[in-house]
């Protein structure tokens, strides 16, 4: 009697260890086969400004994560005009809202168009960049240059504060995401600032090859 209460008490313990591994295992499957958000604060460059819905880099990059089929939405909140201090006051609410696996960072440009002081850009993107942290999300960072008649000292220390920023925290940078689009007057609306449509494939692709290996992480 003695040996079968044994053998009953063992074989409940052993019951319930498989069921526990079992939903152990479930629970980091449902973990990694969750799909992945992906949060892009940005300015106009990201907002589609003065094209068509849906043919903005922010809008190909969905398309190019499904044809990779790389299980991801796309979160845009990139505001026309938005500098990094409206980008800061409006990042902790979105991380709230949306919970990012990863946010894209695409800021700075109206600072340096304004003239405003780089170190204050500079403290705000760092602002932006441990908030996200703080919440787990991995952030990638996008850079821009100024025009040349902003003066030299200006415009190196605008383009350095990417780097800067990006190397004191940790996060991947893509350089400039106008590279290939900037010395092409072709590929810009009257205004001169904004990209037209078919400049936006070409941002993709300065962009998509560093944030493909951040949505492929774990």
């Amino acid at each position: 009697m003695l040996a079968f209460l044994k053998n009953a008490v063992l074989g409940k313990l052993i019951v319930g260890a498989a069921l526990g591994l079992s939903l152990s295992l479930a629970a980091t499957a449902n973990a990694y086969s969750a799909p992945k958000t992906v949060l892009v604060v940005g300015d106009s460059l990201s907002a589609e400004y003065g094209i068509a819905r849906g043919a903005g880099w922010v809008a190909l990059l969905e398309q190019k994560m499904k044809s990779e089929k790389i299980d991801a939405r796309v979160v845009n909140a990139s505001i026309s005009g938005e500098t990094t201090s409206g980008g800061k006051a409006r990042l902790p609410a979105l991380l709230g809202q949306h919970k990012p696996d990863l946010v894209v960072i695409e800021l700075g440009a109206n600072d340096g168009l304004r003239g405003l002081p780089v170190p204050s850009a500079e403290a705000n993107l760092r602002a932006m960049i441990a908030a996200a942290q703080a919440q787990k999300a991995r952030v990638l960072l996008v850079g821009m240059r100024m025009p040349p008649n902003y003066g030299r000292a200006y415009t190196e220390r605008f383009f350095g504060m990417f780097q800067t920023v990006a190397t004191s925290t940790k996060s991947p940078l893509v350089p400039f995401m106008l590279e290939g689009v900037a010395d092409k007057p072709a590929l810009f609306q009257q205004d001169r600032l904004h990209p037209t449509a078919q400049a936006h494939p070409i941002i993709l692709n300065n962009i998509w090859p560093t944030f493909e290996k951040m949505v492929k992480q774990p």
